[in-house]
């Protein structure tokens, strides 16, 4: 049997083709633009999603007999806003998750609707990445848009909907629009009351795993598929790179190096933190989670490298990295978009602390990367604090491949780190929830308890963990100290 996994992401879309033992048969790669029309602004045009995918999944299947695809489900970037008229046209451009220009409408939830409300609501405050705040920005800006809005929906659903027919989306990637209530898996009402929006236009909730129904007749002949392909909704991006990593139990914990950076916590239960620091979500596996996501993780060493430097040559500036002293006193704020957790401030920037005439290349490149597993420590205590006790640590992303990196994050957060066998992100998950859907396993546990292996692995020195937990405390002190200057730049 083969199944099928999507990943929309941010600028491309991959497909992956896994056969019932979850070796991976193919995998294709397809971009498409991003549009940054205005400072802040980042947007995408849904077509160029739906046309990429459907090319990329044809492609993946070259070679392969088709007749044995049993299902195919989605991941997808979260929080973008996708606005459909009543003849299921795109009304405007996706507003990406990104996207920060609703800072106004941020505020105006946190603080004139109020953050108890919001968290009593929902299970979470509101961010300018989040839906919430993009549908009241066009609301109040583009009326003329937001009064054709028949359907509103998330990235991924875009895919399903435009494949299946089904107005559909998933518990985990709804809980990213701040107008889901986490807690009891229903749309909020007040919050609908809120943003001006009724029921009717939102779509219907399902497990991230359940079928939601079978290609459309024109879909499945485009790609030769029988019809009765079993189509699971799937889930958000970090959910299913979680699913894929097997971070379905108690105890496990994913840490994500991608362009974002992502703490990523399963629980049993619904936990919500009282400071607000991290996102309380339902995870994929139909139970909860516990996730905070730093904007700027090795986007931060792309910027620097490649930006700034003006090189590619990554394997040399991480050895300069690893020769540079930790005790250097240098540090970096990796803010270079603002901050999500635990933060929350689109204001916060990116900045070098303690440069002198000493420093070169490698300390900088080291402050870089230590910035951004500093900034995942922030989190990573929140867990902890909040009574998660984390044994293992399960990395992916593309920060991930430098062994130096994965060291660093075991002696950073004192806890053994763990790569994957197969280390496919997003669209691994995806193609075990369609698994799941098809009934080849009877839960998500299952299927990642099979499929999902690990190899290498990272114990923490306690030696560098202590010098880790001296440099970390400096760090922390960093933010509070420039807080108030942040908007003044």
């Amino acid at each position: 049997m083969y199944f099928i996994g999507v990943d929309l992401g941010t600028s491309s879309v991959k497909i992956l083709v896994m056969d019932d033992k979850g070796q991976i048969q193919s995998t294709v790669t397809k971009d498409y633009p991003l549009y940054f029309p205005k400072a802040l602004w980042s947007e995408q045009n849904p077509q160029d999603w739906l046309e990429k995918s459907l090319v990329g999944i044809k492609e993946a299947l070259l070679g392969l007999e088709t007749s044995k695809v049993k299902a195919i489900s989605f991941s997808g970037q979260m929080h973008g806003l996708v606005m459909l008229d009543s003849h299921d046209n795109v009304i405007r451009p996706a507003i990406l998750w990104n996207d920060q220009r609703s800072i106004i409408e941020t505020n105006y939830l946190n603080e004139e609707i109020g953050i108890d409300k919001l968290t009593s609501y929902t299970g979470n405050i509101a961010f300018p990445g989040f839906t919430a705040p993009k549908l009241l920005w066009v609301k109040e800006n583009e009326p003329e848009n937001f009064a054709k809005i028949n359907k509103v929906m998330l990235p991924k659903d875009y895919l399903a909907y435009k494949m299946t027919g089904n107005f559909a989306t998933d518990y985990a990637d709804a809980s990213g629009s701040l107008y889901l209530d986490v807690e009891s898996k229903t749309w909020s009402q007040d919050m609908l009351e809120i943003l001006g929006i009724d029921n009717s236009v939102l779509p219907k909730l399902y497990e991230s795993y359940a079928p939601i129904g079978a290609l459309s007749e024109e879909v499945s002949q485009y790609l030769d598929l029988n019809q009765e392909v079993i189509v699971a909704i799937g889930s958000g991006d970090q959910a299913c790179a979680a699913v894929g990593g097997g971070v379905v139990s108690p105890g496990r914990c994913s840490v994500s190096l991608g362009t974002s950076g992502v703490v990523f916590v399963h629980s049993d239960t619904f936990i919500k933190d009282p400071n607000n620091g991290l996102h309380a979500f339902c995870h994929a596996n139909g139970a909860y989670h516990l996730m905070g996501c730093m904007l700027s993780a090795a986007g931060s060493l792309k910027w620097w490298v490649e930006e700034i430097l003006k090189s590619k040559d990554y394997t040399h500036l991480m050895d300069l990295a690893k020769e540079a002293s930790l005790d250097n006193g240098l540090y970096f704020l990796p803010y270079l978009m603002g901050e999500r957790s635990p933060h929350n401030d689109p204001h916060a920037r990116g900045v070098f602390w303690g440069l002198n005439l000493s420093h070169g290349q490698g300390d900088m490149t080291r402050a870089v990367i230590e910035g951004v597993a500093f900034g995942l420590r922030d989190s990573f205590e929140i867990v902890k604090s909040l009574g998660q006790e984390i044994t293992e640590i399960r990395i992916n992303g593309g920060g991930s491949k430098n062994d130096f990196w994965c060291q660093m994050i075991a002696d950073v957060l004192s806890t053994k780190v763990v790569k994957l066998e197969t280390d496919a992100g997003p669209a691994y998950g995806a193609a075990i929830l369609a698994a799941v859907g098809a009934g080849k396993f009877d839960s998500v546990k299952e299927a990642c308890d099979t499929l999902v292996k690990t190899t290498d692995s990272y114990m923490p020195s306690e030696t560098q963990a202590v010098a880790y937990d001296k440099k970390y405390k400096s760090f922390s002190k960093l933010y509070p100290a420039l807080k108030a200057l942040f908007p003044e730049v």
